[in-house]
């Protein structure tokens, strides 16, 4: 695999300089390595801050939702790896504007202990925070643990929610509300094609012969639940709802939001050929669409493979998920 890069090392922080370069308008560095980004506009006074958090390899996911009606901070960690607690740290006094933080992220363990521990520095530091961990992933664990489920591509429907509140003033309590009701009320599913090749590595995070898919498979190549000979797009997506639907209960007469995600490298063309048919199969069931998303909005570098994820909306879900929300990597008018 070729990649455009320099020292592999530096492949992070380079990346920083020049997202930060051709944004400063809309994000600022908080700390001195820029390992911890903030809205340029951040601390906003009396508003509620939300940090997010994770490894580098995503893009958008998770500094890319930094912006107006998102997330206020974000601490970042080498691909694939956890940001450490004083990135976190940073992250959340750059985001505090005096009515406390959110810290909203992906449920994987680095990432659990070094935001926990930032949240009891923050607190010596009278900085009340809260955590809500997201845990869309169906493939991961049964329902039956769903809270140990890892986070994935439903983190958007999350940010989205959580941002809007925080955006038109709600409290501490009522923003983290507004992300556990997104997170309890969305599921996801994911399918890979080819695998990713770290920089600093240099070889595929996993195996996968031509010709094969991987039903379930996370965003750093962890295992799915089928493997075999790849499928037409129809088949695949239904491979994908099914548990989708099952696990949520979805009933004929609700409305959802809808994300089709690319994994880094399937093209857009594939991606809608997938929501034709996830529109046709909701339609059959009763369900109506109100909302759509299509695109790269949680990626794996250049990972061959995309996700269906899927929100219940309620009235309170569906007004924030439509609220204006502007970041380098996504905007909604």
């Amino acid at each position: 695999m070729k990649k455009i890069i320099n020292d592999p090392k530096r492949f992070v922080d380079e990346m920083l300089d020049g997202l930060l370069l051709a944004h400063p308008d809309q994000l600022r560095a908080a700390s001195a390595d820029c390992r911890a980004i903030v809205r340029a506009d951040s601390p906003k006074t009396g508003h509620v801050g939300i940090v997010t958090g994770g490894g580098s390899g995503h893009l958008p996911t998770f500094l890319g939702y930094v912006g107006e009606g998102l997330c206020s901070g974000v601490a970042v960690g080498n691909v694939f790896s956890p940001p450490s607690a004083q990135q976190c740290l940073d992250a959340t006094r750059a985001s505090h504007g005096g009515a406390g933080v959110l810290y909203l992220y992906g449920n994987y363990g680095g990432d659990v202990l070094n935001f926990d521990l930032a949240a009891d520095l923050a607190e010596l530091e009278g900085i009340e925070t809260r955590t809500v961990l997201v845990t869309d992933d169906v493939a991961s664990q049964p329902v039956e643990r769903l809270a140990d489920r890892r986070g994935v591509a439903g983190l958007f429907f999350a940010y989205k929610c959580a941002g809007a509140a925080a955006e038109r003033g709600d409290d501490l309590d009522s923003v983290a509300a507004a992300a556990r009701a997104a997170v309890d009320s969305t599921r996801t599913m994911g399918i890979g094609l080819s695998p990713t090749i770290l920089p600093t590595v240099g070889r595929p995070t996993f195996e996968l012969d031509d010709g094969e898919m991987e039903i379930g498979i996370g965003i750093h190549g962890e295992p799915g639940v089928h493997r075999g000979p790849l499928e037409t797009a129809d088949a695949i997506v239904d491979r994908l709802l099914d548990p989708i639907i099952a696990d949520l209960d979805l009933r004929a007469g609700e409305q959802v939001a809808v994300l089709v995600n690319g994994m880094g490298a399937t093209p857009l063309e594939e991606l809608y050929v997938m929501y034709r048919h996830v529109h046709a199969r909701l339609t059959a069931l009763g369900v109506q669409s109100a909302r759509c998303y299509v695109g790269e909005y949680a990626t794996s570098l250049e990972m061959a493979g995309a996700s269906i994820s899927l929100m219940r909306l309620d009235a309170s879900t569906a007004e924030l998920l439509a609220a204006p929300a502007r970041s380098p990597f996504f905007e909604q008018r």
